[in-house]
């Protein structure tokens, strides 16, 4: 029997845990709330990969595991795969997806987030709050991919990058 997950429910929580996070449970410590939602993440993704590895055998280097990622893991996560994979062959990789889809619904509104004029629109402070929520809406995905990699026994550090909605870039570290 196979088991899913509606996507719009899964869209539901993950932002309503950051809404918690945020807003309710640590409305004042930003790098507290992302390091909370990072470790959920990180808890998914170490049960996801004893789910998806259990049948297969141990990978033999990094690459091998992160071509995995992008190809299969992705594929059951996300219904689609990876759109690009860079590597300095030096333990950094770099995973775009074109249309990220926890971002593919998200948008930023200048105007609507700052209360400022159109006149304003170039300052540095506008559409920072919308910024800064999509950007915490990031750290799941990054704690799934670093708790995969964990369960594997590569020790790594994952961050994303937002280039141009919905497109997200997640730069994985391998740590020596």
């Amino acid at each position: 029997m196979v088991r899913e997950v509606s996507e719009s429910c899964l869209d539901s929580l993950l932002t309503e845990v950051v809404s918690c996070y945020c807003n309710r449970f640590y409305p004042n410590k930003h790098d507290l709330a992302a390091r909370r939602i990072e470790a959920i993440g990180y808890q998914v993704g170490h049960q996801l990969s004893e789910r998806y590895t259990m049948e297969r055998p141990r990978f033999n280097d990094h690459l091998e595991a992160i071509k995995f990622i992008c190809k299969d893991f992705w594929l059951e996560l996300f219904k689609k795969h990876v759109d690009n994979l860079r590597t300095n062959h030096r333990g950094t990789f770099v995973l775009q997806d074109n249309k990220f889809c926890w971002l593919a619904r998200m948008s930023i509104d200048p105007l609507a987030d700052s209360g400022k004029s159109p006149e304003d629109i170039t300052s540095p402070t506008a559409g920072n709050k919308a910024t800064h929520a999509m950007k915490m809406h990031l750290y799941f995905p990054c704690g799934i991919l670093r708790g995969f990699l964990s369960n594997l026994g590569i020790l790594c550090a994952v961050s994303a990058d937002i280039l141009t909605l919905p497109t997200c870039a997640f730069t994985i570290r391998i740590k020596a």
